[in-house]
């Protein structure tokens, strides 16, 4: 893959690029240009000179006017018991009013002192004065204007100047990139504002860095020619391969530092000819030069003529002398620039610009334990010759959508997402006829739609989304306690399982218990401090947080309603719309966000079945300018009236959940020149307002855009000014298709085709039809036909099993590892389960195993293997639409049997920590509705000839299982009332209210009682 070409660190202080890849598929690193300062106009010394009048009357005039014709507000004497007793006069009140007016004039002179420290400092927002809303906007106003004519004006646009944090340490702002307006034209306001401010913070930023760059060393010393050292790529031993990471792990003590030698060596040619393209694909025989504090292992030292490596004390042969002596004339090190590279951190880094950090691990174990993933990823494409094994290796997803697969937290919001979808379906159609209705029975997905489920099972993870939410939950109800502000948030790394927030500048000590990360703009969370959090009522506070991808084993979310400006994504158009579909499907369903809105131009018309609450769509960008510039005016008056900077402070305190929701806009399509600029204008502002700009661009060119990102073929998400090379979130088109499937089919209004579903598995219920193997699900979990398994594994293959028999279908082997090992699981232990479930159900008489596998891949049980939920939902089916239907002797014994089934709740007797992937399933809101609909089917079988008392019974006994059904409680007064017995259903109503508790009781149940029993309300005061 193209790589770009960056200034080194003796390059030009001023960070002119010193060279580029060409092709149109390469990024850029443009090193943000200044714009010409905008010349100050004959209105700006005006508005400045009025600023300084009105200023000199309101901190000077007005105290001058109170002291000669009040007088000062503090008491000539010691205040006695006697002025209680004094008449009031005018001259009394005059006196309070000064004392008011003194009052206002002491806030409005601090919101003044506050908003000139914020300007001339350039630090972050200003200060919040108590209770002093409209002052401290009418006096940052009038310091803007009268500061408009210095240099320190830009700083009053927040953020800015604190944009990103410190490499290394070293504190300093990330700086959005400062263009020319198309045309030649310059943009008014705000973002003139912005661009002349990032383009005075670039240059400093830039000195600041070269300086940094110049006397300090970064991991290690300077890479010299005289003491160059090289490494020889060894050939592979069985199946295990060399790799960069082992490489710097050996020589470098960290096996992180892999970076450093890539950028050492890409692009330079080798002994057979061809070129380190990819960190991941090396090949044995290769010579990789190494930084200057390599040690140990088998290096080749080339400050001498030998060929002997004085650290491992081996020799190497003269051609492979001869080799490295030819390799060590390709390169920088040629031009006696010695690589340009320092020992440890990113060999590549841009002195422009600090970066979008990847978190430090904590320990070396947690070192170790990300050690295997990364060499899986760099062993699964070592070399050509070892096709067949990497193959082999990348096999993992068994023909599943990779894209789903490893997007755990984006699976895991479909999951949920979907889930409600299908149980909202379900509700509603209780509301319609007893039996033959739609929406019992959902569509059992097919071909993509069926491989997208499974890869939304196997991939998500639920807990993840849990912790996450959960943490920034916690962590902005521990700073509403403090009585401390949200820090502005860029970007979120999960890591290992724990949380590093990446923040805009340092925010001083974070609250128990997090902690400081590897500097002061990271606070880390462990995964065990998580785990302890607990729900807590309050806003969600950075709902605009959204997966980008993974780097070096640690996911990247990004925060893009606090992003200053624009962000831009470049690369082809299909890849883009991949990303783009990835972000939007992610926002539209995440578990970590109260609600927002998600705007999409230009794509994704056909996403907004995902969430139609959430996901709307533009035809164009002039109605989404349009849109835009209502609500930004609309967000800035909104915050200016309640008293807050920006959103951040709208959520923490009394939050009210509702307001200060994110509005993120998805702009697939390239603007013009004249939209890009009216983008960039409404962009300006936006951070604070928490509004979020994604913008999609042909040639990488945007203005306003302050984060530039690129979408390669090869699924990289690249942007160099910010530090970042991805592996890229994607969600391609054939993905799309099968997700908006899934969530089609489950649309509760969506329009039946057909007659009503049928059960996915109907069982012989006759008595030539009793199974070999019967399992009670309905209630406690017992098995008949089966010895019970010896040993610990009798419970993991119990619940298997359960999870066949609810799934008649057909399970994935992944699904089912994924469900019965929610944290992962080896090939080797999936399958000897899976040996001992075949041995365990055993085989038919005639010879058929129990557990076959499908022509799909899916493992599926023999019609021999029954549960009681089968033989519930045949009968019912019978019952309604088979022999039943023409026969009511028959409905009436096939309801009965079926009624006598149930036992309780599925599953009943549960261990706890078990059986976490029924939160996954519908059959929780499948079962109650079922019993429920027998219930009332068995009631009106009996009401019919007058049998109220058998028609009670029924309903009570439907009540055990499905007590929340409103019908079921609706027929049984119906059937109470049918008897005469007032005192009994005065009873039944005292027994409802009961129940309802401080919500009351429905609408409809309470006109039902009005009509059955109007005196109810008498005894519901009792009852109270």
């Amino acid at each position: 893959m193209p790589r770009r070409s960056t200034s080194s660190r003796t390059g030009n202080p001023t960070g002119s690029p010193t060279g580029g890849s060409s092709g149109s598929g390469t990024p850029r690193n443009r090193t943000p240009q200044p714009l010409p300062r905008r010349r100050r106009s004959f209105g700006d010394f005006l508005k400045a000179f009025l600023a300084f009048v009105a200023l000199a009357v309101l901190l000077v005039g007005v105290p001058y006017a109170l002291a000669v014709t009040i007088g000062w507000p503090f008491p000539d004497g010691t205040p006695s018991l006697d002025w209680l007793q004094e008449e009031i006069t005018v001259n009394t009140f005059l006196g309070v009013l000064g004392v008011v007016v003194w009052i206002a004039w002491a806030q409005f002179t601090a919101c003044v002192l506050v908003e000139i420290k914020a300007a001339l400092s350039g630090v972050g927002m200003p200060g919040r004065v108590p209770g002093a809303g409209p002052s401290q906007l009418l006096a940052r106003q009038l310091v803007a204007a009268l500061l408009l004519v210095g240099a320190t004006a830009a700083s009053l646009t927040p953020g800015l100047s604190q944009l990103g944090n410190s490499y290394n340490g070293n504190q300093q702002g990330t700086v959005a990139s400062a263009q020319a307006t198309p045309g030649g034209g310059s943009l008014s306001g705000m973002f003139a504002q912005q661009q002349e401010q990032a383009a005075t913070t670039a240059a400093a930023l830039g000195q600041q860095a070269a300086d940094a760059a110049s006397h300090a060393e970064v991991g290690g010393p300077s890479v010299k020619a005289e003491n160059t050292k090289y490494y020889r790529i060894q050939p592979p031993e069985g199946r295990h391969h060399d790799s960069l990471w082992e490489i710097a792990e050996r020589h470098l003590g960290d096996g992180r530092r892999y970076g450093e030698i890539y950028q050492l060596n890409k692009d330079r040619v080798q002994p057979d000819g061809s070129r380190l393209s990819e960190a991941s694909l090396i090949r044995p025989g290769w010579i990789m030069q190494m930084p200057g504090d390599a040690r140990g292992g088998d290096l080749v030292d080339m400050s001498t003529t030998t060929t002997a490596a004085p650290d491992a004390g081996s020799t190497v042969t003269p051609q492979v002398a001869q080799q490295i002596n030819t390799y060590a004339q390709t390169g920088d090190h040629a031009q006696g620039t010695g690589g340009g590279q320092q020992g440890g951190g990113t060999a590549s880094l841009d002195t422009n610009t600090t970066r979008i950090s990847i978190p430090k691990q904590q320990s070396p174990a947690e070192t170790s334990a990300a050690t295997p993933a990364v060499h899986h990823e760099q062993h699964a494409a070592v070399a050509t010759e070892t096709a067949s094994e990497s193959a082999s290796d990348a096999g993992f997803s068994f023909g599943l959508p990779e894209a789903l697969l490893g997007a755990p937290l984006l699976a895991a919001g479909l999951l949920g997402a979907l889930g409600r979808r299908r149980r909202q379906a379900l509700w509603q159609s209780a509301l319609g006829a007893v039996g033959g209705r739609r929406g019992m029975e959902p569509p059992t997905p097919t071909g993509a739609a069926a491989d997208a489920q499974d890869a939304l099972l196997i991939g998500a993870d639920p807990e993840g989304v849990r912790l996450l939410d959960r943490s920034l939950r916690g962590l902005a109800a521990s700073l509403a306690g403090e009585s401390r502000p949200l820090p502005t948030v860029y970007a979120a790394w999960l890591s290992n399982g724990d949380l590093h927030l990446q923040l805009a500048q340092p925010a001083g000590k974070p609250p128990t218990p997090w902690q400081l990360g590897q500097d002061q703009t990271f606070w880390l969370l462990s995964r065990t401090d998580a785990e302890r959090y607990e729900d807590v009522d309050t806003a969600a506070p950075y709902p605009g947080l959204v997966s980008l991808g993974t780097m070096d084993d640690s996911r990247l979310l990004l925060n893009l309603e606090s992003v200053p400006g624009i962000v831009s994504l470049s690369g082809s158009e299909s890849d883009r719309a991949a990303v783009f579909a990835s972000v939007a499907a992610e926002l539209a369903t995440n578990g970590w966000s109260d609600r927002m809105t998600i705007t999409l131009v230009g794509f994704g018309e056909d996403l907004t079945p995902l969430a139609p609450n959430r996901l709307r769509h533009l035809d164009d960008i002039e109605a989404l300018v349009e849109t835009m510039e209502a609500e930004t005016r609309q967000r800035r008056g909104a915050l200016g009236a309640a008293g807050h900077d920006s959103v951040l402070t709208g959520r923490t305190g009394p939050a009210q959940h509702t307001r200060w929701a994110p509005h993120l806009v998805l702009l697939a399509a390239s603007p013009s020149a004249d939209d890009a600029v009216k983008l960039a204008e409404l962009a300006a502002d936006a951070s604070r307002l928490g509004i979020g700009y994604l913008v999609g661009t042909d040639s990488g060119d945007l203005p306003g855009a302050a984060w530039e990102m690129e979408i390669t073929s090869e699924g990289k998400l690249l942007a160099p000014l910010l530090g970042l090379e991805l592996d890229a979130q994607t969600l391609p088109v054939a993905q799309q298709r099968a997700i908006v499937e899934l969530f089609v089919d489950a649309d509760p209004e969506r329009t039946p085709e057909g007659p009503a579903t049928t059960p996915p598995f109907l069982v012989d219920i006759s008595e030539q039809g009793r199974p070999a193997v019967y399992a009670r699900l309905v209630g406690p979990y017992e098995i008949i036909g089966l010895d019970t398994p010896d040993g610990e594994r009798s419970p993991l293959q119990h619940e298997a099993l359960a999870l066949l028999l609810l799934h008649r279908e057909g399970v994935h082997p992944r699904v089912l590892a994924s469900a019965l090992w929610p944290r992962g699981v080896t090939d080797d232990v999936r399958e000897a389960l899976l040996e001992r479930l075949r041995v365990w159900l055993g085989t038919d008489p005639d010879g058929t195993p129990r557990l076959a596998t499908d022509a799909n891949g899916r493992l599926t049980l023999a019609q021999s293997v029954v549960s009681d939920l089968d033989v519930l939902r045949s009968l019912y089916h019978e019952a309604t639409q088979g022999r039943g239907a023409d026969s009511r002797v028959v409905r009436g014994r096939l309801l009965t049997d079926a009624l006598a089934l149930v036992r309780g709740p599925l599953l009943a007797d549960r261990p706890e920590g078990r059986y976490g992937w029924l939160t996954h399933e519908i059959i929780d809101a499948q079962l109650p509705l079922l019993v429920a609909d027998i219930g009332l089917a068995l009631s009106e079988f009996h009401l019919v000839k007058n049998r109220a008392e058998r028609a009670i019974e029924a309903l009570n006994a439907a009540l055990n299982s499905a007590p929340g059904d409103e019908r079921l409680w609706h027929e049984l007064l119906r059937a109470t009332h049918s008897t005469g017995d007032t005192d009994k259903l005065q009873q039944l109503a005292a027994d409802l209210i009961r129940r309802s508790g401080a919500r009351g009781l429905p609408p409809r149940t309470e006109a039902l009682l009005d009509e059955l029993l109007p005196t109810w309300r008498d005894g519901a005061s009792a009852v109270g």
